[in-house]
């Protein structure tokens, strides 16, 4: 089972890291012996640091905006009632254009009936 073997040569490893950031060795943290007849090897790799520097971006970050002041309860009032007026205003908006959308259909529909059906012809 290949998947083992890598999974320990991992533990190993990650021990090894461990062990070096810290400087010591800890008996808790080795790998728990195995059951009697088998046999596990484990690998020891040493791991070098290596130092990054972070440039700070070259561009200033844009500012946040000042936060807004709390609201009192009369202004939160008010501007909920400015709000329910303005949606009133919009819906009255949107059933008048209806109505006259609708007069306007039906007053074309009537025209073209009388033309299509005109003055009875004579004999």
């Amino acid at each position: 089972m290949k998947w083992i073997r890598e999974r320990d040569a991992l533990i190993a490893q990650t021990l090894a890291f461990v062990q070096s950031v810290t400087g010591r060795k800890d008996d808790v943290l080795q790998p728990a012996t195995p059951a009697s007849g088998t046999t596990v090897a484990v690998e020891i790799v040493t791991v070098e640091a290596v130092a990054v520097e972070i440039e700070p971006p070259q561009t200033p970050l844009p500012l946040r905006p000042a936060p807004l002041p709390p609201r009192t309860s009369g202004d939160f009032r008010s501007e909920m009632q400015a709000r329910i007026a303005n949606f009133r205003k919009h819906q009255e908006r949107f059933e008048r254009e209806r109505e006259e959308y609708c007069a306007a259909t039906l007053a074309k529909l009537r025209a073209a009936i009388c033309d299509v059906s005109g003055p009875p012809a004579e004999k």
